[in-house]
């Protein structure tokens, strides 16, 4: 079974696919910190986030069993993780990655922006994950608060309309539901409403 989750940054996308993995028993795989990866070594190593030759040679020798996943959520990584993921070549080095992941038995969950749509088209389910800017903000505001970045949940908003916006008008991969996909939106649900609903979509109830 491959479950293909995807939808905009803060949507809580992430958190429902890796409860989906572990009650289904199934793998898991936050695409989105591959890009970030990507987006720290950049950083790291003095290159500016569009470098475009530094991202895709980080991209083809990335060690993925490596990836720091509190050292990743931070706000000048996500937004660096973005300009990269504009990369058509950057996403080009890590589809097979991603699409091999996928075949590994007994199945994975996958969240990212493109699962449904480019990286598993032929997904078993597809679930668009989704809520309103200003919630999404306050979602990450708060997560950025508490592992010590001061910001504000304005500063996180600005943030994520530019993200949003670059990512659905991107050339290659852009954010958009699948023809296919289920919409959920999580706006007003916590996490258990949310993982409940999930369920129900999954499982056809």
């Amino acid at each position: 079974m491959i479950i293909a989750v995807d939808g905009p940054a803060a949507s809580g996308k992430g958190t429902l696919a890796r409860r989906l993995a572990d009650h289904l028993g199934l793998l898991y795989l936050d695409t989105g910190l591959i890009y970030r990866a990507i987006g720290w070594h950049l950083l790291e190593n003095g290159f500016a986030p569009g470098d475009e030759n530094a991202a895709v040679e980080i991209a083809s020798t990335l060690d993925l069993t490596a990836i720091d996943e509190v050292q990743l959520r931070t706000a000048g990584i996500g937004e660096a993780a973005s300009i990269a993921a504009a990369n058509v070549n950057v996403r080009a080095a890590i589809l097979q990655y991603q699409r091999r992941f996928a075949e590994k038995a007994p199945g994975a969950v996958l969240d990212g922006r493109d699962i449904g749509t480019i990286v598993c088209p032929d997904a078993d389910h597809k679930l668009f994950v989704t809520a309103s800017p200003e919630v999404r903000a306050r979602r990450r505001g708060r997560e950025l608060r508490l592992s010590g970045t001061d910001i504000s949940d304005d500063e996180v908003l600005a943030d994520l309309l530019r993200r949003d916006e670059r990512d659905r008008t991107r050339a290659v991969a852009p954010l958009k539901p699948a023809d296919d996909a289920h919409l959920l939106d999580t706006s007003n649900l916590d996490i258990e409403a949310a993982f409940r609903a999930a369920v129900a979509i999954v499982s056809g109830s």
